[in-house]
This record gives C-alpha cells, sequence and structure tokens, in this order.
C-alpha cells in the first residue's frame, strides 16, 4: 500500500512545484512590464522574493542595490527591537519630589517627572491616556499631603539628551505631526491638534480656530490661504525643537472633511510639566513657579535636585503592543525612540547614530552584510536611508524563527490581501512583509521603487505581486 501511494505523493509534490514555477514565470512578466511603465521611465526598483519555508532567492532584480526604504525600514527597527529588548519589555516613568513637606501640607521642593523614553505616555491608544495619568499624578501628590507647592513641576528628559530629531531629517516633516521627534519624557505622542476653517473663496486667508489641547505658550503664525475645491490638505506646520513660535504654511482647502491637522510639540517634557501644573491649579494646589525642564534649568545653569523620594510610577503597555501600532499606523516616534532604547540597552549612548549603529552590527553578526544596511534612522522617515531589498527580506525570513515571531506578524498591516508594511515618502514606494498564496506556498517579498513620477504607482505594485496569490 506504501508502494502504491508514493507515485500519487510525487504527483501531487510535482504539481506543486509546477504551480510554484508558474507563479514565478508570472511575477516576472508581470514585473517586466511594471519596468516598461511610463512611471518608472526614470526610477531605480528592486524585487526580491524568498521561499519562506527556505530562505531560497525565488525571484530577485536589484537586490543588491541599496535604496530609500521610506516607512518599510520599520520592519527592521521592530525586529531588531524584540531581539535586543525582548517583547516584555516596558518603560517606566517616575513621579517624585524633592525637599520636605511641612506640617500645613507645603512642599518646600519640586516635582519631577522622570522619563525613560516612554513613547505611550498620555497617549491615547493605550490606558495610559492623557487625563488617567494626570489624575494618577494628582492622586499620589495628594496623599503625600501635599497642598501647596513652593518649587517648580520639573519635566526631566535627560535620558535621551537634548537633539530630538535625527539628522537628516527634512525641515517640511520636522513641525508635523509624523515629524514629532523623541523625548527623554514624551507626551500625548509629542503632538497637538489644530483645527482650521477654509475661507470662502480661493486664496482668502483660513481660519484657525483653536489648539487641542489649549497651548497658550506657543504662538503659531498662521499664513495658511483656502485651497481650491477637492485640493484638500496641503497645510505643513514648521515648528522648530524648543520653540514656542511656529508657522502654518500651505493651503486648506474648500470642502475638506477634515478639521485640522496635527502638529509636533516642540519640548514635550514641558508641555507635560504644564499639563501636571494645570491639573494640580484646577485642584487648588497652587505652584509658586513656572513649569520648568531639566534641559531649560541647564541652559540658566541652575542646579537640578539629585535627592527624590518616589511618590507614582506609570509602566507602559509592552513591547508587543507598542510594536504593533509602531507598525499598523506607522508611528515615526516610535521608531526613533526604540532606536535610541537600543542604543541603552547595548551599552551606548541613546542617540540616532548608536543605535543605528547597533541595528546594523546586531544584523551583522546574523549574516546580514553590514554595507546592505546603510541606516540613518529608525522609522524611515529619512530619505537618505539606503536598504538592499535582499537585506530585507533576510531579516524578514529570520523573525519567523524567533518567539517572538507571533506578535511581529501580528503587527503587519494588511494590503493588496498580503501582511506588508508600506512606505511613502518623495518619489517612494515600497512593500516588505509576508504572503500565503492560494495554493498555501509562503513568500517573503520586499519591492521597493525610487524617483517613479506620478500618482498610482501602489496599484502597479500590488499587480506585480498579485503574481503570488
Amino acid at each position: 500500500m506504501i508502494f502504491k501511494k508514493l507515485p500519487i505523493l510525487l504527483l501531487l509534490l510535482l504539481n506543486t512545484a509546477s504551480f510554484s514555477q508558474t507563479k514565478i514565470q508570472n511575477l516576472e512578466k508581470a514585473y517586466n512590464t511594471f519596468l516598461n511603465d511610463e512611471q518608472t521611465k526614470h526610477a531605480v526598483s528592486s524585487l526580491c522574493v524568498l521561499d519562506a519555508n527556505t530562505g531560497k532567492i525565488l525571484f530577485a532584480k536589484n537586490e543588491e542595490i541599496g535604496l530609500a526604504t521610506a516607512s518599510t525600514l520599520k520592519v527592521i527597527t521592530a525586529a531588531t527591537a524584540f531581539s535586543i529588548l525582548g517583547k516584555d519589555f516596558q518603560y517606566q516613568t517616575t513621579l517624585s519630589y524633592t525637599g520636605n513637606i511641612t506640617s500645613d501640607g507645603t512642599l518646600n521642593g519640586n516635582i519631577i517627572i522622570t522619563g525613560s523614553g516612554d513613547p505611550t505616555l498620555g497617549s491615547s491608544r493605550y490606558q495610559n491616556k492623557e487625563n488617567v495619568v494626570l489624575s494618577q499624578w494628582a492622586t499620589a501628590i495628594k496623599a503625600a499631603g501635599i497642598k501647596k507647592i513652593e518649587g517648580s513641576i520639573i519635566g526631566d528628559d535627560r535620558i535621551f539628551g537634548t537633539q530630538t530629531t535625527p539628522e537628516g531629517w527634512v525641515w517640511q516633516d520636522i513641525g508635523n505631526y509624523y515629524g514629532a521627534g523623541t523625548s527623554g519624557l514624551t507626551w500625548r505622542e509629542n503632538q497637538f491638534d489644530v483645527t482650521l476653517k477654509p475661507g470662502n473663496r480661493i486664496g482668502d486667508d483660513v481660519k484657525l480656530i483653536k489648539t487641542i489641547p489649549q497651548t497658550s505658550y506657543i504662538q503659531l503664525i498662521n499664513e495658511l490661504k483656502t485651497g481650491a475645491e477637492g485640493s484638500g490638505d496641503r497645510a505643513y506646520a514648521f515648528m522648530p525643537p524648543y520653540s514656542n513660535i511656529g508657522y502654518l504654511r500651505g493651503t486648506w482647502g474648500i470642502g475638506i472633511s477634515k478639521n485640522g491637522i496635527a502638529v509636533s510639540t516642540p519640548d514635550p517634557a514641558f508641555d507635560c510639566a504644564f499639563r501636571l501644573q494645570d491639573t494640580l491649579k484646577s485642584l487648588g494646589i497652587l505652584i509658586s513657579n513656572p513649569p520648568t525642564t531639566t534641559r531649560l534649568m541647564a541652559v540658566n545653569n541652575q542646579n537640578i535636585p539629585k535627592e527624590m523620594i518616589k511618590l507614582s510610577t506609570v509602566t507602559s503597555p509592552n513591547l508587543s503592543e507598542m510594536v504593533y501600532w509602531f507598525l499598523k499606523k506607522s508611528i515615526n516616534l516610535y521608531g526613533e525612540t526604540l532606536l535610541k532604547t537600543i542604543a541603552l540597552k547595548a551599552g551606548k549612548d541613546a542617540t540616532t547614530a548608536k543605535g543605528a549603529e547597533t541595528v546594523i552590527d546586531f544584523w551583522s553578526n546574523k549574516g546580514i552584510d553590514k554595507t546592505a544596511l546603510n541606516i540613518i534612522d529608525g522609522s524611515g522617515l529619512s530619505p537618505g536611508n539606503r536598504v538592499t531589498t535582499l537585506a530585507m527580506a533576510n531579516i524578514l525570513f529570520r523573525a519567523q524563527k524567533e518567539s517572538w515571531f507571533a506578535d511581529y506578524y501580528k503587527a503587519f498591516p494588511e494590503y493588496n490581501g498580503m501582511k506588508i508594511k508600506s512606505g511613502t515618502i518623495n518619489d517612494v514606494s515600497a512593500f516588505a512583509g509576508y504572503n500565503t498564496a492560494n495554493d498555501g506556498s509562503k513568500y517573503i517579498v520586499v519591492i521597493n521603487v525610487n524617483n517613479y513620477n506620478g500618482n498610482g504607482i501602489n496599484k502597479k505594485l500590488f499587480k506585480v505581486l498579485d503574481a503570488l496569490k
């Protein structure tokens, strides 16, 4: 009986191999059509497809050419963070006080919020939302018997240093929510909302209705003009780090459905201290000095208190939860924060450069060609990143063997019926991830095109990948 079944098994294997071969042939044909498209006339593109079970290259074109990655770089940052930090890694933010509390409830000292880099603190995506955290801190302060503060609320963001944005980021990006820089004390994902209203005619001034939350310490110079109907959101915020003056420039279209834009917070540690001070004042706890940060204190040659008594600790969600949102919603802030955290874990300074160095060295030790990973940041927002599709595909292949892979895979968005991360910056479009075909075949796919022209390129990339379904 066993011998009679062997030819049937052999036929099944041959049929499967034949189907797979046909898919690759169709893929090559579709990719060649893409290369001959008018939109890619002056472009550089690459495609790398691996057998997800063996890692064997099934199809590759320009796989050794480094290309700007856009947000597909996040799959490398996330895999490295899982490997170095562990899927259960958490950040902790500590609320403490200095000095002494008198019998009448006066704190002769300061309240200090010490950050560890937690990018989720005050974020609406998790349980530790803004109001929840502020309420927890206020409760802890009252429980300590503090009724009045002769001192300051201090935001301590020293753990990540003073450089918030990576070198090489574009000025047009930095002031907007997706260009929010890191902070040792991140707050509300380092962004606030601006509500806008277009005029009645093209060229009319756009009205700035309000900011959410109200940011009285920031002055926004509104230079926005009303755009044509259907032109949508072409508004940009230009907000330098640590500045209290920003500019809104561009157009806001007639009939736009959005209420406004999100702007990056120039000094998150200050904003965090500001919000706590505002909360305490509403509860009748007065503070003698304005809110400040350890950075501002250093600039003004003020001594930063060292002796602290802990009041409360806020613990972040675990890394798996953070990576879920990092990949699903492509939050650049998370990538830059994880990169600096990886550097710290490796015993290095918490800088972008040291984090990138750590990522490259980690994968180089796993057999990935070091020269194929020219990494500048953790999110892919920098147009200077250059990574080959082969290197990225091999990292995706190795990730499958890790204990954290299920959480990693879960975080990938679904596009075109595939679990793939997208990446888009100026004239760059890319996808990287996993695909299970209708016949059960499993593939790792990385496709990237740089310097294309026109719109609608993603539909053409999907048409190429459709050959693997």
